[in-house]
């Protein structure tokens, strides 16, 4: 009796059109290795037998003439084109396409009509089940994350399906999931609600030490929502000895008990989202937690602690005027902030900024590959598209101009190679943004030929693999 030929899957992280091009104005794919396909690929029920292929655009061709049975794509808001694209591809050849990820949780009509089955919320139960209902012959249409998801004795992602060498690192952790805040630009609220989510400690610890990392990023999008959690956890890193980078909330700097055992469990650079220099801003923002005239100490508490910091603002708030981007970029200098990052507010749809701005009619364009933090997609309210796409720009060449450089990284814990390694890309990138966007067009033309350009994310610190 011949033997049942195995079911084969093939998963997905589908990318923009500039990110297609290995990372856009940089030769070389500057990223760390994704965990979402990794943790998918851990998901599969042994019984099922399936044989999975791993595909991450960002360094490699997808080849469209897979043969496979099922397709899963994780999509975020910018890669939803591209996503459909590929969905639509496959499905005319009669192979089965699921998707998944932030864009499809927050606005799941617009992915559904692309799919056979598309899964909202996190996965760790429902895409499990959908794989039984496919080998089942019976997959639903969408699978809803179950109300009471639990993440302790989770498999290890499979991080020898994609190849190390085409990234920075693969040493890539999680420990938590969303955050308790309710940023109203922020996607987590809006997707998953303000509900933390915590690995057992144990596990985590258990997932370094059978892949043998010495330095790792974390990629939770706020590793201190939990006081109680972090300190469990920093104190458990201690004995490990390594060197570790992530996100956290300026709050950080406010708890010296915590921020002094983040320094002992080997934490050396955090990203943090400063946002604005303007409390008006802030407040409209609801993170009024951020204080601008606390920022210097933030910055100086965390140097004395041997931790850098990755700062990031936005630009294109309702309270900034034209002014306000020379002024963020020498406020960035002047506090000495290791790598400041500048990017453009994007109204993500279904997130609260996305809903006021649409009832405002300023949104003018629902073109999905233009929502990646660096196009301009709504009407500003004190200045022009084109002052805000310049304006972000200048901002950039103003803090990564050599003297800027100079200015801030002197005082900077980070090693030298990695300080100035790290602020030399960043200026060859603030060099080069004219080369890849066009500013000639009419806001208010749907779908208008906006500014493109793709942003690093190779850095000393941690940068979300998500909106």
């Amino acid at each position: 009796m011949q033997a049942q030929r195995k079911l084969r899957i093939a998963l997905v992280s589908p990318k923009g059109p500039l990110y297609r091009h290995r990372g856009g104005i940089f030769k070389k794919s500057l990223r760390y290795q994704p965990l979402t396909l990794t943790t998918l690929a851990a998901l599969i029920p042994a019984e099922l037998n399936m044989e999975v292929t791993l595909f991450d655009e960002g360094i490699s061709d997808l080849p469209l003439d897979l043969d496979v049975d099922l397709v899963g794509l994780t999509v975020i808001t910018g890669t939803a084109k591209r996503a459909y694209e590929l969905a639509d591809h496959f499905r005319q050849r009669s192979i089965i396409v699921v998707m998944g990820g932030p864009h499809v949780t927050l606005i799941p009509e617009d992915a559904q009509p692309h799919a056979d089955a598309i899964v909202i919320g996190y996965a760790e139960d429902t895409w499990p089940q959908l794989l039984r209902d496919f080998a089942a012959g019976c997959l639903a249409p969408r699978y809803d994350q179950a109300p009471q998801l639990n993440l302790a004795d989770r498999p290890f992602p499979r991080r020898d399906l994609l190849p190390s060498q085409r990234y920075l690192t693969n040493n890539v952790f999680e420990a938590t999931r969303g955050c308790v805040h309710s940023c109203d630009f922020c996607v987590v609220p809006s997707a998953w609600g303000r509900k933390p989510y915590q690995k057992p400690v144990a596990d985590i610890i258990a997932d370094i030490r059978q892949h043998g990392a010495r330095k790792l990023i974390f990629v939770d999008l706020n590793l201190i929502a939990d006081r109680g959690y972090a300190l469990e956890l920093f104190a458990a890193l201690i004995p490990l000895r390594l060197q570790w980078y992530g996100l956290a909330t300026v709050l950080l700097a406010e708890d010296p008990e915590l921020l002094e055992l983040a320094a002992r469990s080997g934490c050396k650079g955090l990203l943090m989202g400063l946002e604005s220099i303007s409390t008006a801003n802030l407040r409209q923002s609801r993170k009024g937690f951020n204080s601008p005239d606390k920022f210097f100490n933030l910055v100086e508490s965390l140097h004395q602690h041997g931790i850098a910091l990755q700062g990031c603002f936005v630009f294109g708030l309702d309270h900034d005027e034209p002014d306000v981007f020379l002024k963020t970029a020498e406020f960035a200098v002047q506090a000495r902030i290791d790598l400041p990052r500048f990017a453009i507010v994007t109204p993500f749809p279904n997130t609260s900024l996305y809903k006021r701005l649409l009832a405002e009619g300023r949104i003018v364009t629902k073109n999905w590959e233009l929502y990646d933090g660096q196009h301009v997609v709504f009407r500003p309210l004190r200045m022009g598209a084109e002052e805000l796409q310049k304006g972000t720009e200048a901002a950039w060449k103003h803090t990564y101009s050599a003297r800027s450089i100079v200015r801030r990284i002197r005082h900077s814990p980070a090693p030298w190679p990695v300080k100035l390694g790290t602020n030399l890309g960043y200026r060859f990138y603030a060099h080069n943004l004219s080369r890849f966007y066009n500013c000639d067009w009419i806001i208010g033309q749907t779908d208008a030929p906006i500014t493109k350009v793709a942003s690093p994310t190779g850095s000393l610190i941690a940068t979300p693999d998500r909106p």
